[in-house]
C-alpha cells in the first residue's frame, strides 16, 4: 500500500515533467521507465558487487564493464549512483550521450533486461528537468518488491489518454475481479495476447503469491513461475517496455513479454499452449482482411477484431483451459453470421460459464462503450448446461469521466477489508459477484428478476441466434399502480371548473 507521502512524491515527478515540457502521459511513463530501468541496472550491479565482496570471489555477473567505452567515458560514470551526484549539464551529457547508447547496446545483445530497450532515447533536452527527476526518483523508497510494483502501478494509473487502435487501460479492480473469478493455479500457463501494461499478468502473479506462497519455496514451481508461466504479447514497442518493466518491478524475473501482432501472425506453435487466458483486447472495429492470420479466419470469417480475438483465444487455449475476457456488448447479440458462429461455438462446442454485464461507464474516461466479461472453458465437445448472468450496476466508482470513489479504500474492489452493507453493495457489486460465483449451486433458485440468475443452454440455443444479451432473459418486475377511475377524474375537473367560474363571477362583481 502506497503512503500519502510516496503518492505526493510521484505526483511531484509528473508535475515536473509537465512543467518541463513533457506533457504526453505515455511519453512521461516511457521516460520514467527508462530511468527506473537505469536505476535498476545499478542496483543489480551493486548487489553482485556486495555478494562478491562478502564471499571473496570474482563477480558472477557484471553489468557495467571495467574501463571506459569507445568514447573514453568510464563505465563507472554510467551508473545511477555515480551520475546522480553530477551537475545538471554534466548529468545530461552522461545520460544522453553514454547511458542511453549503453542501454541500446544491451538490447542488441539480447539480454533479458535489455530486449525492450534497444531503441531507447532520452525524450527531452532540459538538464534541470533530468536532474530534478533523478533526484526525486532517488528519494522514493523502493527497496521492497511490493512498493516498487505499487509505485509503478500508481504511475500507470496516470495514463489518462486512450492509446491508438482502440487500446484503453482496464481498471485495476476489474482486473482483480477477473483474476479472482479464475483463481490461477501454480501449474497454469497464463497468457494475455493483448497485454498492454501487463496488468492481468501482474495481478495473476500477485494472486499466486498470496494464495499459493509455497510455490515460491519449491525449486521446480519457482522456476515455472519466473520463466514459463507468464506470456504477454503486444505490437506497440512503448507498451512492451512498460509491460516488461511492470512485470520486472513486481518480481517476475523472466516473463515472456514479446512483440507479436496477435491477429496477423499464424499461431501454429502456440496453439493449445495456454491453460488460462485473461484479456481485454482492443476493439478497433475492422482491420485489413488480407493481413489477418489464415488460421483465425478458419475459426471465424470476419474483419471484426473483437470476434477474431475470441477465435484467437479458442485457438491458443489448451483443452480444459479457462478464459475470462472483456468483450463489447455487440459480441453478445450481433446479428452477423460471424457473431452467431462465435456464440454457437461458445455454447455448443465449448462450455460457456458466465456473462457479467458491466456498467457502461466502467472504462471512462478512455471509452464509453458497453462491455461484458465472458467466462468460458475450452472443451471441444460442448458441456454448457446453465449460463450464469450477472447485471453489474456499480463498481465502487462514479460512472462519469471523473470516476470518483464512492466508498472508502477499504471497501473498494472485489475483496474488501470488511463486509459491505446493503447500501454499500449498491455502490460496489464486485464482492457480491465473487461470492455468488463461488456458490453457483444456489444461483439456480434465483428468479429472473434478481441481479443474477441462471439460463439453461437449451433456452439460449432455442433463440436460433445464441443470443447472450442479459436483457433478453432478465424479467423486469412492474409495480402495480392504482389510478383513479375516469368518472372520478371528470368529477374533479368539473368541481375545479366550478370553482374557477365562481371566482370569475366574484371578480366581475368587484369590478362593477
Amino acid at each position: 500500500m502506497l503512503t500519502g507521502t510516496i503518492r505526493s512524491q510521484i505526483d511531484q515527478i509528473w508535475n515536473a515533467f509537465w512543467s518541463g515540457g513533457v506533457s504526453n502521459p505515455l511519453s512521461v511513463i516511457e521516460q520514467l521507465t527508462f530511468l527506473m530501468f537505469i536505476k535498476r541496472l545499478d542496483d543489480l550491479h551493486t548487489v553482485e558487487e556486495r555478494k562478491a565482496e562478502d564471499l571473496g570471489i570474482p563477480m558472477q555477473r557484471s553489468i557495467f564493464p571495467e574501463g571506459a567505452n569507445d568514447k573514453g567515458e568510464p563505465f563507472e560514470n554510467l551508473r545511477w549512483s555515480r551520475f546522480k551526484h553530477f551537475e545538471a549539464r554534466e548529468m545530461m551529457r552522461i545520460v544522453d550521450e553514454h547511458v542511453f547508447p549503453f542501454l541500446r547496446a544491451l538490447g542488441e545483445e539480447g539480454s533479458s533486461y535489455g530486449t525492450h530497450m534497444k531503441d531507447a532515447r532520452l525524450g527531452f533536452s532540459n538538464p534541470n528537468l533530468l536532474a530534478k527527476v533523478v533526484q526525486m526518483l532517488d528519494e522514493i523508497p523502493m527497496e521492497d518488491r511490493d512498493t516498487k510494483g505499487d509505485v509503478y502501478e500508481y504511475m500507470l494509473g496516470k495514463i489518462a489518454s486512450a492509446g491508438q487502435n482502440g487500446q484503453f487501460r482496464t481498471p485495476r479492480h476489474i482486473i482483480e475481479l477477473m483474476v479472482n473469478l479464475m483463481t490461477p493455479m501454480p501449474t497454469d500457463v497464463i497468457c494475455d495476447p493483448a497485454a498492454g501494461t501487463s496488468g492481468f499478468l501482474v495481478s495473476a502473479a500477485e494472486y499466486l503469491r498470496t494464495h499459493h506462497p509455497q510455490m515460491l519455496r519449491n525449486a521446480e514451481s519457482r522456476e515455472h513461475f519466473h520463466n514459463q508461466m507468464f506470456h504477454g504479447f503486444d505490437f506497440d514497442a512503448t507498451m512492451l517496455r512498460i509491460g516488461a518493466m511492470n512485470m520486472t518491478l513486481h518480481g517476475i524475473e523472466n516473463p515472456d513479454i514479446s512483440y507479436r501482432d496477435s491477429l496477423a501472425e499464424e499461431h501454429g506453435e502456440d496453439a493449445g499452449r495456454y491453460s488460462l487466458i485473461l484479456a481485454n483486447p482492443p476493439f478497433a472495429g475492422s482491420l485489413d482482411y488480407d493481413t489477418t492470420a489464415k488460421d483465425l479466419l478458419k475459426i471465424v470469417k470476419t474483419k471484426k477484431t473483437e470476434l477474431l480475438f475470441m477465435g484467437l483465444f479458442l485457438r491458443l487455449m489448451r483443452t480444459g483451459g479457462r478464459a475470462a475476457v472483456v468483450v463489447p456488448d455487440g459480441v453478445l447479440f450481433g446479428s452477423s453470421k460471424a457473431h452467431k458462429d462465435i456464440r454457437r461455438m461458445l455454447v455448443e462446442d465449448h462450455k460457456l460459464d458466465a456473462i457479467i454485464k458491466l456498467p457502461s461507464g466502467v472504462f471512462r474516461p478512455y471509452a464509453g462503450v458497453s462491455c461484458a466479461i465472458v467466462v468460458f472453458t475450452k472443451t471441444g465437445v460442448g458441456g454448457t448446461e446453465d449460463v450464469w448472468f450477472y447485471d453489474m450496476t456499480a463498481d465502487g466508482m462514479s460512472l462519469d469521466d471523473k470516476r470518483t470513489p464512492l466508498l472508502d479504500d477499504a471497501k473498494l474492489g472485489p475483496v474488501p477489508d470488511a463486509p459491505l452493507s446493503d447500501d454499500e453493495h449498491s455502490k460496489n457489486n464486485l464482492p457480491d459477484i465473487l461470492t455468488r460465483w463461488q456458490t453457483l449451486e444456489v444461483e439456480g433458485e434465483r428468479p429472473r428478476t434478481a441481479q443474477s440468475f441462471m439460463v439453461p443452454a437449451s433456452e439460449i440455443i432455442a433463440t436460433g441466434s445464441w443470443d447472450l444479451s442479459l436483457n433478453r432473459y432478465k424479467e423486469v418486475e412492474q409495480e402495480e399502480v392504482d389510478h383513479q377511475s375516469p368518472a372520478e377524474i371528470i368529477a374533479e375537473l368539473r368541481a375545479l371548473e366550478g370553482e374557477i367560474s365562481e371566482g370569475l363571477d366574484r371578480l366581475e362583481g368587484m369590478l362593477g
